[in-house]
């Protein structure tokens, strides 16, 4: 099993989808690795060499920013965002969607659960 960035990636999976295991690494980025260290991405992660794993780790080591770090520095900017109070930062605050979605009708998760009110009826139609 290989054990890369303290994830355990699955040893039955291509190496191009096990990557994606890794908190910051989406399939765009799994293949972009695989191409730097000339790796076929229908591999197996059981079929991984040694070497082979060991180049991967390198790569992600030098060139990206990944798990704990990245969680942390995502935080971070949440956090800041919170405390200068902006737009994006008000709407964390209260957990409801930031990028110009809905909230009328949607937005279930953040509201939280439907509370019917006793009694309101419609408007009559004319």
């Amino acid at each position: 099993m290989a054990r890369i960035e303290s994830v355990d990636l699955p040893k039955n999976k291509r190496i191009e989808i096990g990557l994606t295991y890794i908190y910051g690494i989406g399939i765009s980025r799994s293949q972009e690795i695989l191409y730097k260290i000339k790796l076929n991405k229908n591999t197996k992660v059981k079929e991984l060499t040694d070497e082979q794993i060991i180049s991967i780790r390198n790569i992600l080591s030098q060139e990206y920013e990944l798990e704990g770090n990245l969680r942390r520095a995502e935080t971070m900017n949440i956090k800041r965002l919170m405390e200068i109070s902006c737009y994006r930062g008000r709407r964390h605050r209260v957990n409801l969607p930031l990028r110009g979605q809905r909230t009328r009708t949607n937005a279930r998760t953040g509201r939280g659960t439907k509370k019917t009110i006793a009694g309101k009826k419609k408007a009559p139609r004319k």
